[in-house]
């Protein structure tokens, strides 16, 4: 009876340890057919995408900050006050300079 018992108990193990290697093989091929494999690529180039267009949006608001931080500590956008008797005087815009690094030797 004991025999029996165990018997019973090892065939019960053995049809429950197929069936979940069985689903789990199933499972893993599924994920690897052409079918499974198209729809991962799918949905993480749309993740991509919506984290590239929060990125871009985040630098853009960080930009204009910083660019308003820059505006104001050098006042750029402000004429220079004007006293009476006194020839007006012109604003220069700043410019950028381009640097060549390969002109630099680096």
């Amino acid at each position: 009876m004991k025999r029996l018992f165990w018997l019973s108990v090892g065939a019960g193990a053995g049809v429950y340890a197929t069936h979940r290697v069985k689903r789990r093989v199933e499972r893993f091929a599924r994920s690897w057919s052409p079918e499974g494999v198209a729809a991962r690529a799918v949905s993480t180039g749309q993740s991509a995408g919506e984290r590239l267009r929060h990125f871009a949006a985040d630098v853009r608001t960080e930009m204009r900050a910083r660019e308003e931080e820059l505006r104001e500590a050098v006042r750029m956008d402000q004429a220079p006050p004007e006293t009476p008797g006194q020839r007006p005087r012109r604003v220069l815009r700043a410019r950028y300079t381009i640097i060549d690094d390969e002109k630099d030797g680096h």
